[in-house]
């Protein structure tokens, strides 16, 4: 008959059965029962539509694990079986985790960049403006790499005037996250006006430690306009997204900083020829008003008024005479008009007066009484008015009246013959 064996001895066995025949599995599944525990460890379950194994990743492993988990979370898994003999529970030791059908870095990247958008870390209002002319400049990159050499050639044509600092820093490999982040902090208190954090291209890999959440924090937090420059123009670090402005490389990054000396030196001629036709325009304006001011002060002064008056008074005193000769002249016509005229019609008047008194001479010879005392022939007046036999009528009292004698009479009897 056997002898059994105690619990203790079958689990170690068990764990030595299969930590031997499983000791490396890659497995697929569904992440669920999620647990960042505060060791740094994480515990989690996968699984697919019948069955689950739990699972463990320590913190000595976690490291490497580029994007973050999640349930529901599709992965795969390269690892071991391990067995928990206190317990006799077995589990599958995490030794690398990919997400299934997607790279680690790229859902890292894209995991990282919606957890800030969502913090509001790529508020366009909270970015600053760079200033137009920097005094210093500090610049966060390798010492020996190419970048620093191709910012220092462009800032030479373009701006020498202005103050480089560097702070050599670690861009990539182990720690470089950490040495970027902390060169920004340092380089924010050294009161420039404008940090450059960037290295040249290199793969994904190489440009990781700017995708870091490290160095997205001390990009938000710094107080100094930053500008990111990190690889080419292809290149979209977390980093660009973070900083105030993002260059397309790190000699685009001094382009963007740095006005162009040459541009300004045009400007300044150009000002220079404004200036000088603003001056001769201005020079002209002035010597205009002052020939116009010096014009109306002759034409205002007290001899031009004199002299205004004085041409007045003989202007007025020649349309005097000249007025009063020709009223003279017209008077002088007009009364030769009416000599003349008067001369006509007195001569007239003299001659029909003269015929008047011819012709009543002649009457009064004619009609003289001496002349009319005939026998038998006497005037009938009526009411002292001389009328004819044929408007007497009887009863009327008429006068006969002859030069010597008047005589009043009825008429009693009238006949025609």
């Amino acid at each position: 008959m056997n002898t059994p064996i105690n619990v203790s001895t079958l689990n170690t066995q068990i764990k030595s059965l299969l930590e031997t025949t499983f000791i490396q599995v890659y497995v697929e599944g569904e992440v669920s029962n999620l647990t960042y525990h505060n060791s740094g460890h994480i515990y989690f379950s996968i699984k697919d539509q019948s069955s689950t194994i739990s699972c463990v990743m320590f913190r000595g492993n976690t490291k490497y694990l580029k994007f973050q988990l999640e349930v529901g979370q599709k992965i795969t898994i390269t690892g071991n079986i391990t067995v928990y003999a206190p317990r006799g529970n077995y589990q599958l030791l995490c030794n690398k985790i990919e997400p299934s059908g997607q790279g680690a870095l790229a859902l890292a990247y894209e995991q990282l960049k919606t957890k800030l958008e969502n913090k509001g870390y790529f508020e366009q209002t909270r970015k600053r403006i760079l200033p137009k002319y920097p005094k210093k400049i500090v610049l966060v990159t390798s010492a020996t790499g190419a970048a620093i050499e191709d910012m220092k050639k462009v800032a030479l044509h373009r701006w020498p005037l202005v103050e480089f600092i560097l702070i050599p820093t670690l861009v990539q490999g182990e720690g470089a996250a950490y040495d970027i982040s902390n060169s920004i902090k340092y380089a924010d208190t050294l009161n420039a006006d404008v940090i450059i954090a960037g290295r040249g291209g290199g793969s994904i890999e190489d440009l990781w430690a700017f995708n870091e959440e490290i160095v997205a924090n001390a990009i938000y937090e710094a107080k100094t306009p930053i500008i990111s420059a990190v690889g080419h123009e292809v290149d979209y670090l977390i980093s660009d997204f973070v900083a105030d402005v993002r260059a397309a490389t790190p000699s685009n990054a001094i382009e963007i900083a740095l006005p162009d000396i040459n541009e300004h030196r045009m400007y300044l001629d150009t000002l220079v020829n404004d200036y000088d036709n603003l001056l001769k325009r201005i020079l002209f304006n002035k010597e205009q008003d002052v020939i116009n001011l010096k014009r109306l002060f002759e034409q205002n002064s007290m001899e031009n008024k004199f002299k205004f008056i004085e041409s007045e008074i003989k202007l007025l005193k020649s349309s005097f005479q000249s007025n009063l000769s020709q009223k003279m002249t017209n008077s002088r016509n007009e009364i030769e008009i009416l000599r003349k005229t008067f001369d006509n019609s007195y001569s007239q008047i003299i001659l029909k007066l003269q015929n008047n008194v011819d012709l009543l001479k002649n009457n009064y010879e004619l009609n003289h009484p001496d002349k009319k005392d005939k026998n038998g022939f006497v005037q009938i007046s009526k009411d002292n008015k001389l009328i004819s036999l044929d408007n007497i009528q009887i009863g009327d009292i008429v006068s006969l009246q002859s030069p010597k004698y008047i005589a009043t009479c009825v008429i009693n009897n009238l006949k025609k013959q």
